[in-house]
């Protein structure tokens, strides 16, 4: 029987199988812009980083609201779309 400790360890070590770059905006295109931004790759890796089960989101629109970058500064975001149409060709997109 595998310890609770080594169970958690391999959840917070999952890595992308592939990534490609955003060809158009879209809600999740906008958060993942977000925790880019921040220095995380996406949401995966922000919780493992961060040890939190949830990230601060708008709840009129979904967008993630607020997060701590690894040198503990705080990120704020608007409500409204951040991500311009120019910047979304940046925002990597990774598949697990």
């Amino acid at each position: 029987k595998k310890s609770e400790a080594s169970g958690v360890m391999a959840k917070a070590d999952i890595k992308p199988k592939s990534i490609y770059h955003a060809k158009k905006w879209s809600d999740d295109v906008e958060n993942l812009y977000r925790f880019q931004q921040a220095g995380y790759r996406d949401e995966v890796e922000y919780k493992q980083v961060k040890q939190v089960d949830m990230v601060e989101c708008w709840p009129e629109t979904g967008f993630v609201k607020k997060l701590q970058r690894r040198d503990n500064t705080f990120y704020y975001y608007n409500k409204q779309r951040e991500c311009e149409d120019n910047e979304v060709h940046k925002v990597k997109v990774y598949v697990y």
